[in-house]
């Protein structure tokens, strides 16, 4: 059950990361008003945060 919900939190980590990469490069400039949409920063904290989650998936799967 635990596993579980770690895999779903990771999995949500790597959706976010690709979501804020996208804004951060400008590539999905949505809402519009968002302050994250062209500031580089994000791309690099949402490249982070996806890795992470990527690598807490493949530890959960294969212990």
């Amino acid at each position: 059950m635990v596993k579980r919900a770690l895999l779903g939190i990771a999995i949500g980590a790597i959706i976010i990361g690709i979501i804020w990469i996208g804004q951060g490069t400008g590539i999905f400039p949505y809402p519009a008003s968002s302050f994250m949409i062209d500031q580089m920063p994000w791309a690099y904290r949402g490249g982070a945060l996806a890795a992470a989650g990527l690598l807490a998936a493949f530890f959960l799967r294969h212990k």
